[in-house]
Formats: C-alpha cells, structure tokens, sequence
C-alpha cells in the first residue's frame, strides 16, 4: 500500500495548524504591545518599574 498522500496530508494539516497559531500569537503579542503602550501613555505603570 501506498501511504504518500496520507503521510502528505497529515504533515500539511499539521503545518497548517503551527502556522495558524504562530500567527495567532504574533498577532496577540502586537495587540499586547499596543495596549501596554496606551496604558503607559495615560500613566499607568507597571509594578515592576516602580520604585
């Protein structure tokens, strides 16, 4: 039996889905950032630089 097109399939799905949370966190960490640099910008401070 020829299992090439499974073996194929298997390892797109699975590319697909690390790329599709790849992307998810990138997207998140910018998202992140932003917010941090609004709440920085209205004086709010993080804990770890006080002081």
């Amino acid at each position: 039996m020829n299992y090439d097109l499974f073996i194929g399939a298997a390892y797109g799905v699975a590319i697909l889905g690390l790329g599709g949370l790849t992307l998810a966190l990138i997207l998140d960490n910018r998202a992140q950032r932003r917010a941090l640099k609004e709440l920085e910008a209205r004086g709010i401070r993080r804990r770890a630089q006080r002081g």
